[in-house]
């Protein structure tokens, strides 16, 4: 474990990284040239070379706009656009609020910041707190806390310990993204408001949330509370984007600027409102100036090492559209993925409504198509008809007149058609080949339908003999039932005629 103290804040990586640990905490799979090393040249962003050289610039706010809570002041200006992978998320909420206000302010005192950084550097180097070989292990526990930026540094009895927090220089669980800047403008007017409710309630409340905002803004008639769009953000929360239209007496109407909107629901009686109504965040979302974009990636944020937040720079996909976003800790990564998870369910909403509506349409095509068809066909035969009627017209008109020149050319040019068609190498001698050879294709395609079916002659001897002796078994067996009916009949005969004998006798 390297303690680089006097590395400068501008070398690249070569003395810095070769001495940092490679396993462990390395962050989050960012740059490893220079921040994992103990060069507490990292948190300058001047090119000092001294110790500590050069002060940080902490007026940017990261460690307190991305890190802390408490309201935005000053800009305001949100920079999210509901973080479609990662970034300047609406749903920042109380982590990443849009404390654009104090992100340009005045950079922190030197001498306030030169203390804090030797303070450090004795706490995880040459703690002095005990005067014997104990204070080394004091040191490495320091630097494990350091490096896991939680706890209390102890280097000195006569001076308060150190704070360890994630902004610190040291700490490895960081990272950079990027995040969409937003392209609204000002004048669109568009602020967003977080809701801790799920999105089914804001939607069927819709019309009550739209008519408590306008009694929050003081129920002015001439203000009109619209609904730019809603949607869904993790742990049940929502996001609403509203805009207010102002209409003047004369009839002219302009959307209020979003700036203005912003400070008004900024204020401490219209707040406590909001909070009433579920709001828990409210921001802008405006687009950022170039001066304030330039701004921002001058000065790394804090706890970022300087050669870590140019290699964001360098390695931006689109640098019009995004901007480098520093991730401090665990919870901030768990975040991200939430958000990320979230707008991947709603990408794939959006993709199931864009599938049943690709096949919807391709059942209407087909629909339309057969439609078509039958159209064709039906004109095809008005168009026959038509011209039937038009040769009856035509014949009756010209009934009783010579034939002219011209129509005698169309006869002429008839004929000579009608002989080509005749022609026996030409179309009807062509027609007449194809429909012998469909003839022969129809008589083997019987033949050979018979053959399918066709049995075997000594098989068929077989069963025709068996069907005789079956038949002659039947006829033998009719005989002997005829046979047996007239002996009944005969006994049936006697027993009557011996019935009338007796009856004859006993009277």
């Amino acid at each position: 474990m390297a303690f680089n103290f006097g590395a400068p804040s501008g070398t690249s990586g070569t003395a810095a990284a070769t001495a940092a640990p490679t396993g462990g905490f390395g962050g989050f799979g960012t740059s490893t040239t220079a921040g994992s090393a103990f060069s507490f040249s990292a948190p300058t962003n001047t090119g000092t070379t001294g110790l500590f050289g050069g002060t940080q610039n902490k007026g940017f706010g990261f460690g307190t706009g991305f890190g802390t809570t408490g309201t935005s002041t000053g800009l305001g200006t949100g920079l999210g656009t509901g973080l479609g992978f990662g970034g300047f998320n609406t749903q920042q909420q109380q982590q990443q609020q849009t404390t654009l206000g104090g992100l340009f302010g005045q950079p922190t005192q030197a001498p306030a910041q030169s203390n804090q950084l030797i303070n450090t550097a004795s706490a995880l180097s040459a703690p002095t707190l005990l005067g014997d070989e104990r204070d080394a292990i004091l040191a490495k526990w320091n630097q494990l806390q350091a490096f896991w930026g939680t706890g209390k540094g102890y280097f000195n009895n006569n001076i308060p310990p150190v704070e360890f927090t994630q902004e610190n220089p040291f700490c490895r669980f960081k990272a950079v993204g990027y995040s969409c800047m937003p392209n609204n403008k000002d004048e669109d007017g568009l602020v967003v408001l977080v809701f801790n409710k799920k999105e089914t309630d804001i939607r069927s409340q819709q019309q009550q949330l739209v008519e408590s905002l306008h009694k929050v803004l003081g129920g002015n008639q001439t203000l009109t509370v619209n609904v730019e769009g809603i949607k869904t953000l993790p742990d049940d929360q929502t996001e609403v984007v509203i805009y207010v239209i102002e209409r003047s007496p004369n009839g002219t109407s302009r959307r209020v600027p979003a700036t203005t909107l912003y400070t008004h629901f900024e204020q401490t009686n219209i707040k406590t409102q909001l909070q009433q109504l579920g709001v828990t965040l409210s921001m802008t979302r405006t687009e950022l100036s170039p001066a304030q974009v330039k701004q921002l990636l001058q000065n790394p944020p804090a706890g970022v090492d300087p050669i870590i937040w140019e290699q964001a720079k360098v390695d931006n996909p689109d640098s019009e559209k995004l901007i480098p976003v520093p991730m401090v800790g665990f919870k901030e990564l768990l975040r991200r993925l939430k958000v990320q998870d979230q707008m991947t369910k709603q990408h794939q909403t959006r993709l199931d409504i864009i599938s049943e509506d690709i096949g919807e349409l391709q059942k209407n095509q087909t629909t339309t198509m057969a439609k078509i068809a039958q159209y064709k066909r039906k004109l095809m035969d008005l168009s026959h008809r038509t011209l039937q009627v038009l040769i009856k017209q035509e014949i009756q008109r010209k009934s009783g007149y010579a034939i002219q020149a011209d129509e005698e050319q169309l006869r002429v040019q008839l004929d000579t058609i009608q002989c080509e068609l005749n022609a026996p190498t030409q179309f009807k001698g062509r027609l007449n080949e194809l429909m012998s050879q469909i003839r022969m294709q129809n008589h083997f395609g019987a033949v050979k339908s018979e053959e399918r079916y066709y049995i075997d002659a000594d098989l068929l001897r077989e069963i025709k003999q068996h069907l005789k002796q079956q038949q002659e078994g039947l006829s033998h067996l009719i005989s002997i039932i005829k046979d047996d009916l007239e002996d009944i009949k005969l006994v049936e005969h006697g027993l009557n005629e011996t019935i009338h004998i007796r009856g004859g006798v006993f009277s």
